[in-house]
């Protein structure tokens, strides 16, 4: 059973810390009234560091086109109320509500075992994904700039990787990328979900507005950075009408290519994003609901491989005709990127040892 707060959380997705079902025991407020103090949620963010021995994943799913994927956080602060990633934080036993947003678990020595992957002779380059799970430059990152590093060791060994992001941080990180897309290394996708400001800060509260993703769209492309768009999710009933709008302002930021997916709301997820609804949007939370579940078959936790990213039935219909209409109308200098696999040079370590 899930308990809302009373009080509307400004600057986060979720509105609950729902119980993660991998815990035995709940924490809630069971009698309010007797009380002398409020029963308070810290907002704060907590960073938690971590010591993985590896950090690249291979990923399985038929979905994804990826090969393998690195995600140097765990948890994020931007805090989109929609997040499938949300279900893994329950693996470290926190919940899927806000701790995934206040709780973040940084990986240390990233670089390092990503050199020894790196110079391996048993290693197949292959590109890799930043990042799968969260959001690589999610606010921490301007701080402890482990993507940074991460894409100077692709740089150094001239591995192929590619970014999808939702932050304008990676302007940063410009004079690398420009440098990895001398060697055709890397790809950047931009995920924007919509145009309308007040939509974006109900629904991703901490990223960086739709205007500021645009211009890194803009900004890449200047630079002869292979950028494209994701609109993804799609939300049937909040942000499907914003499909032509976004793919229309991409390509003319430069983008050239565009990807998207349905809003899918497995696990926890599901709960939380009901919970949001229900206090953001009460006069149409029941339409919303059952349009995404109505485009997977009925229900909207989905895990079907080759369905839940796109979903079916009408209304998933329409949402693809309607995408593939805009790309044809506003993208028509899209293209499939490739990426470079015979650049790789595992010995640059070997080279970076010799100057000493």
């Amino acid at each position: 059973m899930i308990t809302p707060v009373d009080s509307y959380f400004k600057g986060r997705g979720s509105q609950i810390n729902i119980h993660n079902k991998f815990n035995k025991f709940v924490y809630t407020q069971e009698n309010p009234e007797v009380l002398d103090e409020e029963f308070v949620v810290n907002q704060k963010t907590e960073v938690i560091y971590t010591y993985p021995k590896t950090v690249i994943n291979k990923v399985d799913s038929p979905d994804l086109s990826a090969e393998y994927s690195l995600n140097p956080y765990q948890g994020c602060e931007h805090g989109c109320v929609y997040c499938y990633a949300r279900n893994t934080h329950e693996y470290w036993g926190y919940s899927a509500g806000l701790d995934f947003e206040q709780k973040i678990i940084v990986k240390q020595g990233v670089t390092d075992i990503l050199e020894k992957h790196f110079s391996s002779k048993k290693w197949k380059p292959q590109p890799i994904m930043l990042s799968g799970n969260t959001d690589c430059y999610q606010p921490l990152e301007k701080q402890l700039g482990i993507t940074r590093k991460i894409l100077q060791t692709c740089l150094k060994y001239k591995h192929p990787v590619g970014i999808i992001t939702k932050n304008s941080l990676i302007l940063r990180d410009a004079d690398i990328l420009e440098e990895l897309a001398k060697h055709n290394l890397v790809n950047v996708m931009v995920s924007i979900t919509g145009t309308d400001e007040n939509m974006r800060l109900k629904l991703e509260p901490r990223t960086a507005t739709y205007k500021n993703r645009f211009k890194v769209l803009e900004s890449l492309s200047g630079l002869g950075i292979p950028c494209g768009v994701m609109v993804a999710p799609i939300i049937p009933g909040i942000n499907n009408h914003e499909i032509p709008n976004v793919i229309e302002a991409a390509a003319k930021a430069g983008a050239t290519s565009a990807g998207y997916t349905i809003v899918r709301l497995n696990g926890s997820v599901g709960p939380i994003f009901k919970d949001w609804l229900l206090k953001i949007f009460p006069d149409r939370a029941d339409k919303v609901w059952n349009q995404i579940s109505d485009s997977h078959g009925g229900d909207v936790n989905d895990s079907r491989f080759g369905v839940r990213m796109r979903g079916e039935g009408k209304m998933a219909e329409s949402i693809k005709q309607l995408f593939e209409l805009s790309k044809k109308q506003f993208m028509k200098n899209a293209k499939r990127f490739e990426f470079n696999l015979n650049a790789f040079n595992y010995k640059a370590g070997e080279a970076q040892l010799s100057l000493f």
